[in-house]
């Protein structure tokens, strides 16, 4: 498991030694928090919702976990097309030990960002209702970053071209966020998007870390946790096989 830990650390040291990168990352949860906390908070304190940030909030933290978790595989591609790929499939290691450190690392980065962007959220006003709660909502958030992370690699194992990468991942993430709950309350909406949203993996995460932060959810705090768990396990199965198939 050596490998693993080296691979996992590699990851965390890319990215805080990338500043811009460091920063940049927030720029997008701010933007979504200013630009809809502020614009659309009257609007749903007026239909009787209460405080949109409060809302809005575990749902952004969400949104920063999943971009930077997708995206993770972009590396793999990344590695591939410099040649550190290779070196590192000669490594007398398995397959899914490489995979298992590049999601662990992957995931954590992920981590770490939707926690950052916690600490920005409450910054611009969101509160906790309950800080004892703060560790499930913590134990979600990485769930749900180790299953993006591991989902980005497996789809990175099927592609050699960068731009084709950010074009599935566009057409992938996108609507994973915006039908996920993150914007607006899942009660109440049209049949057809509460059926999309029961299939909505990131709709658990965000069910969840908002279940935890605010003690309001749709599924079940029981339901997201079993959800997350399981898919997290499948997707890493999965992605394992297909790292394997991986010619550099």
């Amino acid at each position: 498991m050596n490998a693993v830990y080296i691979l996992w650390k590699r990851e965390l040291i890319r990215y805080f030694r990338s500043r811009a990168r460091l920063v940049g990352s927030l720029g997008q949860p701010l933007l979504f928090l200013v630009a809809l906390g502020f614009g659309l908070g009257p609007v749903f304190q007026k239909a009787g919702q209460g405080n949109y940030f409060q809302f809005l909030g575990p749902g952004v933290i969400c949104m920063g976990i999943l971009f930077t978790g997708v995206f993770a595989g972009i590396q793999v591609i990344w590695d591939r097309q410099f040649g550190f790929l290779k070196e590192t499939l000669v490594a007398p290691v398995t397959r899914f030990e490489i995979m298992l450190g590049k999601t662990l690392g992957g995931a954590t980065v992920a981590f770490v960002q939707g926690f950052f962007v916690l600490i920005l959220t409450m910054i611009v006003g969101f509160r906790p209702q309950n800080v004892l709660m703060i560790p499930f909502a913590l134990i979600a958030m990485f769930l749900t970053a180790l299953f993006y992370t591991a989902l980005g690699i497996s789809i990175a194992s099927l592609l050699e071209d960068m731009q084709g990468f950010q074009l599935i991942m566009n057409f992938v993430v996108q609507p994973t966020f915006f039908l996920s709950g993150a914007l607006f309350p899942l009660t109440g909406v049209p049949s057809f998007l509460s059926v999309i949203a029961s299939f909505n993996p990131l709709a658990y995460g965000v069910d969840a870390v908002r279940g935890s932060l605010t003690g309001v959810t749709h599924f079940g705090m029981t339901t997201d946790f079993i959800v997350l768990s399981i898919i997290s396990v499948v997707i890493l199965i999965i992605g394992s096989y297909l790292f394997s198939k991986v010619e550099a």
